[in-house]
């Protein structure tokens, strides 16, 4: 059976630096494009962490150097971390789309995402982003309206808030392209995150987590599926254990109890089986999959994976 599936990339999907990327996203285009041949429709997502590190590092470089650049806002950060990277990747999947004889036209979407102003992530900011600067240094960027903490000794970074997703403001955009058999690249990154303040969407100091901005929007678009992807085949618990369970199917329930007993660890699993939850819990009939990249279909397929469902 055909699925409308979003597809979220993990950040080993893009590789780390700009010629690393542009190998990566070949292999990546591949696997995407498997899919499309089934006759499944594709949205794909995307992290950026090594790439809007890339940006910040750059333009922190550029504030200390004579030229006196300002340090960019995250939200631009990531705006421009969607544009190159949804460069490299429409163009890879475009052409693997073509070596196959598929015309399909591809796209990214520059692409904001809500977040509530009063979400309690902006009182404790907590993903380090960009370079180490000095006690001197960190002291004139706090002045300067930045949260500031010291890191194990190695100097002061900036830290921003990771806010949960609201709302999608390119949703029927995204719905439209792919009502109209186009393959869209959207919510780079999470989204830029922005708050809606009247008509006005204003940037804000924040990163959002690509796997709950992903579930956002495939719950938005009513997708069947949503896909995200990661460095091992199966969620599993006690992981790296004597004890170790790897799992192929995973009720709701179950699920949260094993978030609750803190099998997933909250750096890496943790987000992808709370967002995955979320989604599998929106409306009936919606499933979530985690798996490796190159076994997607096979997940599809119920032949691999994590399957987590009502």
């Amino acid at each position: 059976m055909n699925k409308k599936i979003v597809l979220a990339l993990g950040g080993n999907a893009l590789g780390e630096g700009l010629a690393e990327q542009m190998q990566a996203v070949k292999t990546t285009a591949r696997a995407i494009v498997d899919l499309i041949e089934h006759g499944h429709q594709v949205v794909v997502t995307h992290g950026n962490g090594p790439q809007v590190g890339m940006i910040n590092l750059a333009f922190e470089a550029a504030a200390k150097s004579e030229a006196h650049t300002p340090m960019l806002p995250m939200s631009v950060c990531v705006a421009l971390s969607q544009g190159y990277i949804g460069y490299d990747l429409q163009n890879a999947l475009r052409e693997e789309l073509l070596d196959r004889n598929i015309v399909k036209p591809v796209a990214t979407l520059i692409t904001q995402v809500i977040v509530n102003g009063s979400d309690p992530a902006f009182l404790n900011p907590t993903k380090p982003i960009g370079s180490f600067f000095t006690k001197a240094e960190a002291s004139q960027l706090t002045k300067n309206g930045y949260n500031m903490v010291e890191d194990a000794g190695r100097g002061y970074r900036r830290v921003v808030a990771s806010p949960k997703p609201i709302d999608i403001v390119e949703k029927e955009t995204v719905r439209a392209m792919m009502e109209a058999g186009q393959v869209v690249i959207t919510v780079g990154g999470g989204g830029i995150p922005v708050i809606r303040e009247g008509n006005h969407l204003r940037g804000a100091s924040a990163v959002i987590d690509k796997d709950w901005a992903s579930a956002k929007l495939a719950e938005m678009i009513d997708a069947d599926m949503l896909i995200i992807l990661t460095a091992v085949e199966k969620v599993a618990i006690n992981f790296g254990k004597p004890n170790e369970q790897w799992l192929e199917q995973l009720s709701i329930a179950d699920a949260q109890r094993f978030i609750e007993e803190g099998h997933f660890a909250k750096g890496s699993m943790l987000p992808k089986v709370e967002a995955a939850v979320a989604f599998a819990e929106s409306k009936p009939g919606r499933q979530a999959l985690i798996t490796v990249l190159s076994k997607a279909q096979q997940g599809i397929e119920g032949k691999t994976g994590t399957v987590i469902s009502h």
